[in-house]
This record gives structure tokens, sequence and C-alpha cells, in this order.
């Protein structure tokens, strides 16, 4: 490997090869070529554009088998398994989040309003949807705490865990779907309908693409605020209180207040269970997972050790103890497959927009958790093929009492540091917990809801100090730490709906604004080369007599020429318009008059990183070749990309006109042919002097 030295520059410095042979050297020798010319030498042809019915018979061209394959990714990767290689390591992966879903399922069922079983049944059914539709090998999908939370919301306003019917308490299984009265899970599973429903409408619409108006600091300020309001909605159940939960705006302070306002009515018991479970999860943290990490990947079950432990103290000391009679547990667990619930219909318009913000982030989430590891073991993604996989996986789910699902970011991590490779590992998960679900649901029953609670927010933590990336953010984009903190702010204190809404707003603004405020400069020649940087970066660069190079980036149209001409004009120190009207009137009123940049003979513009320009843009630059011609300086444009040179040429062609610049491949073709046209000039004037 060769060595790093830095180079500082400023107070930028940058990683250069200390290797770099100097006797290497460039030799290039060829004409000095206009556009036209190096168009017509290389055989320049515009690409041809396909027609609708050229995409139609690529459409037909599609065999059934590549469809089917491209629209179930399972058969692509499964009968290509690499067993010896793959089969292991998928395994272990598996048994490893299973353990981690059943603590997890319960506690982010509870989190959603619905049973604890509920959370079970989500890393079942859409688990094996998302291994049958899915293009990541590596997502964990299932609970996920803040989708959980956003649904939960939903559960609170529109749902009752049970009613009361002529005085006779009745459970929601007593329920039909024409009462006016609905259950969590009636508007859970509603939720999870409609989710699952707009999803699809994205798939089929190919909105995969709307992934790219969320920026990653966008998203972990959404994720970041509602984690604050998991662990919040947690200290109920820590402190063993017994709080109406709040709702709607500014709920997060609310609660905290009634927390405070009620600590002396804390629950000792559950107070004592909830800081031995915390330290039981710190030591693991910061002791066992050190030492487990030097013996094994596997790391240690604390999630399911603490859940065993604390479900078997509370169920043998009960009868021992009489002050543990009060904690409260997570009650009744049925064995078995849940019955077919069907969404309310009636509910759809009231929770349309809250549903369709929980779409677009669980598709968001997802989606940046399977690029992650998409470009870390280089393999590709379908963003498409994603939104069927979320879309089916809560359609199946929503006739088994599930929450929308989601890609959980601790499972997935789990999962490909254990050796997971591809979704089998989801394959034998869901084997694993069908004997939970069969079979060992009612063994966590006695399980107290302060050790469950605990677990979550001693789970979601290290996303709440996520809030430190902002001083981050800060140092790396000022615009960047405002989408953050706005995200933040909002989710924390009002709306995740509003957040994400508001900061979408903020982010394509930043991208407009910053085509208004594109790079220019002057360039400089590096002696002796052909080589041209910005002058006011680049010392040791020189300017060349008699021309000015102007370098322009982004894109000209009818919304940036002005300020492509306030940098000219500030760049260049003159104003061609101003300078020919003042010229005008001295002209009229027989005033003297001098222009200082007479020395000053062509002027390169450079657009090499110039984007795109619009018939506006290209009439602005003829009128200023037209301005500069009458001071006697001659405008190069230099560097146009394929797109650009085309939108020049279409325009002259189709207005019979003929621009008044001149048109080369490169900055040193134009300096080049400056220098040579004046020393041409220069041979005349001498040889008409000496005659």
């Amino acid at each position: 490997m060769p060595k790093k030295q830095e180079v500082k520059a400023g107070e930028v410095s940058v990683a250069a090869n200390a290797y770099t042979d100097p006797n290497l050297s460039i030799f290039v020798d060829r004409p000095v070529y206009q556009q036209e010319d190096l168009n017509r030498d290389t055989l320049y042809a515009k690409p041809p554009k396909g027609t609708f019915g050229d995409k139609i018979h690529r459409c037909c061209k599609i065999s059934p088998y590549k469809c089917v394959r491209r629209t179930f990714p399972i058969l692509k990767w499964l009968p290509n398994y690499q067993w010896k290689k793959w089969l292991f390591g998928d395994i272990i992966a598996g048994l490893t989040v299973t353990v981690m879903q059943i603590p997890q399922g319960m506690g982010y069922g509870m989190l959603g309003g619905i049973p604890p079983i509920c959370g079970i049944y989500m890393a079942f059914f859409p688990v094996l949807m998302y291994a049958i539709f899915g293009t990541s090998r590596h997502l964990s999908t299932g609970t996920f705490a803040i989708i959980c939370l956003m649904t939960g919301k939903i559960v609170t306003q529109y749902g009752t865990i049970e009613i009361l019917q002529n005085g006779t308490r009745i459970a929601h299984d007593d329920l039909h779907t024409g009462d006016q009265i609905r259950t969590n899970i009636q508007v859970a599973i509603t939720v999870t309908f409609v989710v699952a429903c707009i999803q699809l409408v994205m798939f089929c619409l190919r909105l995969g693409i709307i992934t790219t108006m969320f920026s990653d600091t966008l998203i972990k300020g959404l994720t970041c605020a509602t984690s604050c309001h998991v662990v919040i909605s947690q200290l109920k159940d820590i402190l063993g209180l017994k709080l109406e939960k709040r709702r709607g705006y500014f709920s997060i302070p609310l609660t905290i207040y009634d927390v405070g306002a009620n600590i002396q009515s804390a629950h000792i018991p559950s107070v004592i269970i909830s800081a031995v479970t915390l330290l039981v999860i710190l030591i693991n943290n910061f002791g066992v997972k050190k030492l487990m990490a030097k013996m094994t990947k596997i790391p240690f079950p604390i999630e399911i050790f603490v859940v065993i432990v604390g479900t078997i103290f509370s169920y043998f000391c009960k009868d021992a103890f009489d002050v543990l009679n009060d904690i409260e547990t997570i009650g009744n667990i049925p064995t078995g497959f849940p019955a077919v619930y069907f969404p309310d219909f009636t509910l759809i318009p009231e929770i349309f927009l809250d549903c369709l913000v929980i779409a677009i982030v669980s598709y968001a989430i997802t989606m940046s958790m399977a690029l992650l590891f998409a470009r870390k073991c280089t393999y590709e993604v379908d963003a498409n093929q994603e939104l069927l996989a979320l879309g089916v996986s809560n359609t199946v789910g929503s006739l088994f009492s599930c929450m929308p699902t989601c890609a959980s970011v601790s499972r997935s991590l789990i999962q490909q540091s254990v050796g997971g490779s591809t979704q089998l590992t989801s394959l034998v998960s869901c084997s694993l917990l069908l004997s939970v679900l069969l079979y060992l649901g009612p063994a966590f029953e006695s399980l107290p809801k302060s050790c469950l609670g605990t677990l979550i927010a001693a789970a979601i933590w290290p996303a709440v100090m996520q809030f430190t990336l902002l001083l981050k953010y800060w140092k790396l984009s000022k615009w960047d730490a405002l989408v953050f903190l706005a995200a933040y702010l909002l989710t924390l204190f009002l709306d995740i709906g509003l957040a994400l809404g508001v900061g979408v707003v903020i982010s394509l603004f930043g991208i407009i604004l910053q085509s208004y405020r594109p790079y220019s400069c002057l360039l400089g020649n590096v002696p002796n080369t052909d080589l041209y940087l910005d002058l006011e970066r680049y010392k040791a660069v020189q300017e060349i007599p008699s021309i000015k190079i102007f370098h322009f980036s982004g894109i000209l149209n009818f919304s940036s020429r002005q300020v492509f001409m306030e940098s000219f004009i500030d760049q260049l120190g003159f104003n061609p318009a101003k300078i020919l009207r003042r010229r005008k009137y001295a002209e009229e009123h027989n005033l003297p008059f001098e222009f200082e940049s007479l020395m000053m003979k062509y002027i390169i513009i450079d657009f090499s990183s110039l984007t795109s320009i619009d018939p506006a843009g290209i009439d602005l630059m003829r009128n200023l070749a037209k301005d500069l011609e009458q001071l006697g300086i001659s405008l190069f444009i230099v560097g146009c990309s394929g797109p650009v040179f085309e939108k020049i040429a279409r325009c002259d062609q189709i207005e019979h006109s003929h621009s008044e610049f001149i048109l080369f491949p490169t900055i040193h073709d134009a300096v080049v042919f400056a220098q040579g046209r004046d020393q041409v000039s220069t041979n005349i004037k001498n040889f008409q002097s000496k005659t």
C-alpha cells in the first residue's frame, strides 16, 4: 500500500499519494478544435429518442419467466443458494433474530396499543412475505418502535380495548364490524390495510424514487424525536404509574409534567424491577458484550434473558410476597393463529393522512437500511420491488392482527453481523417463532410491564442519542443542521406528519436556493500546462494577458440568468450593457469616454459544469456576445456537454440565427486560438508599420 501524506491548502487538508512519479509526463500533439470541427471529425450524432411504441415493445419482449422471477426475488436467490457457505450463518442469524423478536415483538405490540401477542404475529406473517418478495438479503422486518408508536397514536385516538354493553364487559372478539365502537385491533389492522394499499399504489406508479426527497438528516431528525416519544411513553410502565395517555400537540412535555406531578405515587416494586433490569442491561452493554465479541460474533441474548428471568421471578414470587401482587403484568397471551379480521372501511377517511405518513416513513427507513447493506455487501436492491414487498407484507399482516411492518435497524445490523447472508434467515426465524405462537405464548403472561418497558427504552436509547449529530451537521452543512433541527422539534412537540412535510419543503427549498447560488470564479493557468484552476484558491496559477476565463456551474435558464449576470459582473468587474449606455451617452453629448478594460480582448466562459440551458439562457449569451463585440471583446464558450450543445444548435436552427460566440471543446483550445489570433494581428501590424 502506498503511504498517504497530508497536503494542506488553507484550512483544508486532503490525502495525497506520496508515490506520484515525477518522471511521468503528458504530451499531446493535436490541432486546435472548435466544437463543430471536433463533432465533424469524431462523427458526432445525437442519440435517438425511444418512442412510446419502443417502450411498449420492450415491455412485451419480457418473458413471463423473467416477470415471475422479478416479482418473486426468492426464485432468484434460492435456486442459487450456496448451502455449504451460507447455511450455518443463516441458521445462527435466524436463531439470534428470533431471540430478539420475542421481547421486542411483545414490547412494541404494547407500544402500539394492542395485545403483546400481536407483536409476535408481526414477526411471523409479514416477515414471511418479505422473505418471498423482498430484494434485500439482510433486512429483518417486523416490529419497529417508531412505526408502532405512530400506529399507537391512531389506535389510542380511535380505538377501545374493551367496551361496556348493558353493564357487561365484552372483548373485541364479541364486536361486529358494524358497531360504532372500534376495538384497538380493528383500528390497527385498518391502519395496516390502508398503509398496504398506499404502498401498492406507489409500486404500480413506480414511486420508489420518492425516497430521494428524504435526506438522511431528515430521516434521522424524525427517528430521533420519535425515539424520544417512545422512551417517554414507557415512563408510566417503568415507574408503575396510572396515567392517562396524552394525545395531540405537546404531548411530550405534558406527559413529562404528569410523571413529575405523580412521581410520589410511583409503585416501588415496579421501580426496583426497572432499576435491576436497567442495571443488567448496562452490565451487558459495557462488559459482557465486549467479552463476548472477543470470543464469538453471536451477541449475548440479553433481551430474552431479562424476559425469562423477569417472568420466572414474577410468577414464583407473587405468592411469596404480597407487595408483588400489585405489579402489572402483560396478561393473557393466547396460543395458535389469530382469527382473521377485516378492516373497518368507514374509518379510512379519518385516518388516511396519518396512514400516508406511516407508509412513507416506513418505506423510507426500510429503503435506507436496504441501501446501506447493499453498498456494504456489494449487491443491488430494487426500490420499487421493496414497495411491493412492504405492500404485500402489510396486506397479509392486516388479516392477522398486525400493525404496519418496517425494517428494524438493530435486528438488521445483528442479522448481518452474526453471519446472515440471505432471507433464509427470516425463514428460520419464522419457523422458530411458530412454536412460540402455538405453544409457548402463555409462558410469558407473568412478565412485568416495568421490565418490558425498561427493555424498550434501553433498546431505543441509541436512537435518542442521535441528537448529538446536530453538532456534526452544523459543521458540515448549516442547511442540513436546519433540516435535522426542524424535523426533530416539530416531531417532538407537534406531529410527525407535519415534521415530514416541513422537512421535505425545507430540503427542496435548499436545493432551489443552491441553484440560485451557483459556484463561479475566474480561472488562471498552471504555467506550462493545459490546466486551469480557481485564481482565488490556487495562488500559483497565473492570468493570461488579454484573456479572462469565467467559470460558471449549475443551470442557466430563465430563473438563473439574473444570477449569472450578477456573477459575471462581479468576477469581471464591469457591466457590458452599462458601459455601452455610458459610451452612447458620451457620444451624444460629445463627452470624453474611456473604457479601462480595453486591454481585455477575449472572454472565455467555461460551461464544463453546466448541467442544462434553456432558450432564455441562450438568448442571454447571444446578447452578451453582441455587447462584448461592440466593446472589441470576443466571447468564447467552452466545455459544453452534449445536451447543452444540442440545445444551442436547435435554437439556432429554429430561429434561423447564428450565435455571436464561438464554441470550443476545452479551455486550452480557446486560449491557444485566441493567442494565435493575437499573434496574427501583431504580425499584420508589424508588417504594415514597416511598409
